[in-house]
């Protein structure tokens, strides 16, 4: 049989070097799929339980191996469902192609069922590049350009093919006349480096500052070593945006930990009194963590030049790798002899692990969330990868996870968006299937779309190599992350009807899906709980029935946030008293760790 434009189109890929697809069938892409069943074991098609959920996985393929990440879905409702998971691609800078069906040439612009303008819906997540083919022809040229755009640019990329063009005879090589394309395959990523003089720049605001503080985020994965050279030869404190938690290890005495809303004290106070900022491979969006505007002198390092000086007003900016830029910095730059605000930053970063011991140790009704993590952490192992959803779960995994050398982790960064946890860690594991994997959820997120993943990991499961797949479900009832953001940034009490959520039984629905489900509700049961959990040779869903009035408290309590917080008082919250009791423990244990609060240890 002659191939017709869907094979073509996945030889195409293929030849790209594409070789796992995440998506779902409709009959928009039934010629797509038929196709690829012909290509045998060319391809690896995981079949999600939704659009959303493939093209969130494809996101985190992208993000857990660096390559290009694929998803696919039908024409219409199939492609809608596509956006959010895209989305989370397009603002956290990953290459994710889309591939998406249409309605028939013939009927467009009839009003056909399902047809939908995807040029137009896609024009935004895929900007950079948004296709529909309407010839054979043009198939060649599509793919080649959307998959290169793709990476070189970090971003979103869509082909659009209508579903009777799918069908038709394939043309591999367009004529040799006016009006047509030639194109090829194959991209490597330039080395990119600043020039000779900007690196000296940079060196001479380095060298001249005295209090040096370090942000890495995600563009600093691939820079631990270098990194820490620079921080020790300056004597800085590095601290880590979310999607760089993995760049360093957190054993490390000068790492302050995460920033933001989420952060440390140790990372707040760091920003606050440091006289220079460098910044590296970080879109960190939130300026009132970074330093005053012209407190301090600022050099910035981005492969992106779009993302340059837009946190902070920077005085030299470095287009280039991280690494590599740092490898060509590093001669330049000279060791500070006093080592004064070195120390003054281990010292607060080894107050700060007292602090959040003393927290974890805080007694809650049922169970402590932060205990629920500083107990897991150190039976991690070392080559764990951990994907984390969006929620209040979110703050413990920030603060009480110390991340070690080698482990993988990552979460929905820009979009921030609830539901992403459970697709991460699938993905997570088809990428690194000898790996074991940990999902954090919270129940907002594992109501929303998590289930259904439990659902998709129970067909694929028994083909890794290491079975070992850990669910961390924080049972809470509330949608918290909301419910504090109310009370602390609006006054505004907790308002039931819209934060309550069904208090689901989570580790019976893993049992009936033939999973190990185990619920713990008493702080002396969480080390035997982790134990099995992390012995177990297959899914095991744990489910931690936590209190929701323990506060995701900020480094820093502003006196807007203590403002909002008299408010939501005086309007009178319906947990008034647990909220205010459990706050009061963990307030006490910032200033006097182990010295207030009822403890159990």
């Amino acid at each position: 049989m002659a191939p017709n434009v869907s094979d073509f189109f996945w030889q195409r890929l293929s030849e790209w070097g594409v070789k796992r697809v995440f998506g779902y069938p409709g009959d928009g892409i039934n010629g797509l799929v038929g196709a690829l069943a012909r290509t045998g074991d060319q391809f690896d098609f995981i079949q999600a339980r939704h659009e959303e959920l493939a093209a969130f996985m494809a996101t985190a393929h992208a993000k857990y191996t660096g390559e290009l990440g694929v998803c696919l879905a039908t024409s219409g409702p199939g492609a809608i469902h596509l956006l959010n998971g895209l989305y989370d691609a397009k603002l956290d800078h990953q290459p994710v192609l889309a591939i998406i069906g249409q309605q028939a040439l013939t009927a467009l612009g009839g009003s056909y069922q399902q047809e939908v303008d995807l040029v137009s819906l896609f024009k935004d997540v895929a900007g950079e590049y948004v296709h529909m083919a309407s010839t054979p022809a043009q198939v060649r040229h599509l793919v080649d350009r959307a998959v290169r755009i793709a990476m070189a640019e970090r971003t979103v990329t869509c082909i659009i093919l209508p579903n009777d063009l799918q069908e038709m005879d394939a043309v591999e090589t367009p004529p040799r006349a006016h009006g047509t394309i030639h194109s090829g395959v194959g991209y490597s990523a330039p080395v990119v480096r600043p020039a000779e003089a900007d690196l000296r720049r940079a060196a001479d605001v380095l060298n001249a500052g005295s209090k040096v503080a370090i942000l890495v985020g995600a563009g600093a994965l691939n820079a631990t070593d270098e990194v820490i050279e620079v921080a020790d030869i300056l004597g800085a404190g590095v601290a880590k945006a979310l999607l760089g938690k993995a760049a360093l290890p957190d054993d490390l005495p000068f790492v302050t930990g995460s920033i933001g809303l989420l952060g440390t004290r140790p990372s707040y106070e760091m920003m606050v009194n440091c006289d220079t900022l460098l910044m590296i491979g970080s879109g960190f969006p939130y300026s009132e963590f970074l330093p005053k505007e012209g407190q301090a002198r600022g050099v910035q390092i981005d492969i992106d030049p779009k993302m340059l000086s837009i946190r902070y007003p920077m005085e030299v900016n470095l287009v280039g790798d991280s690494a590599g830029t740092l490898r060509e910095l590093i001669p330049l730059l000279r060791r500070k002899q006093d080592r004064s605000w070195r120390d003054g930053i281990e010292a607060g970063v080894a107050d700060w692990w007292k602090v959040l011991e003393a927290r974890a140790m805080n007694d809650a009704t049922p169970l402590n969330p932060q205990r629920v993590f500083w107990e897991l952490s150190p039976k991690l192992p070392d080559d764990v990868v951990i994907a984390c959803d969006t929620g209040s779960g979110t703050n413990w995994y920030a603060r009480d996870i110390k991340i070690r050398r080698g482990m993988k982790a990552t979460l929905c960064g820009g979009l921030a968006t609830m539901g992403p946890g459970m697709p991460y860690a699938l993905a997570a594991k088809f990428a690194h299937p000898d790996r074991p994997v940990l999902a954090i959820v919270g129940d907002g997120a594992m109501q929303m779309n998590g289930m259904n993943a439990l659902i998709t990991l129970s067909k694929y499961w028994k083909r890794w190599s290491d079975p070992r797949f850990i669910v961390l479900v924080l049972n809470n009832r509330d949608l918290n992350q909301v419910t504090w953001e109310m009370r602390a940034q609006a006054g505004n009490p907790k308002f039931e009807a819209s934060q309550e959520l069904p208090d689901v039984p989570y580790a019976r629905y893993a049992e009936l899906l033939g999973f190990k489900g185990l619920f713990v509700d008493k702080p002396e049961d969480l080390g035997k709980v982790w134990d099995e959990a992390l012995a177990t040779r297959g899914p095991v869903v744990v489910e931690a029935y936590t209190d929701p009035n323990v506060p995701p408290l900020p480094p820093h309590i502003t006196l807007k946030n203590a403002a909002a917080m008299m408010a939501t008082l005086a309007k009178g919250d319906p947990e008034v008293w647990d909220m205010l009791k459990d706050t009061a423990k963990d307030l006490v244990q910032s200033y006097l760790p182990h010295g207030g609060g009822d403890e159990k240890r």
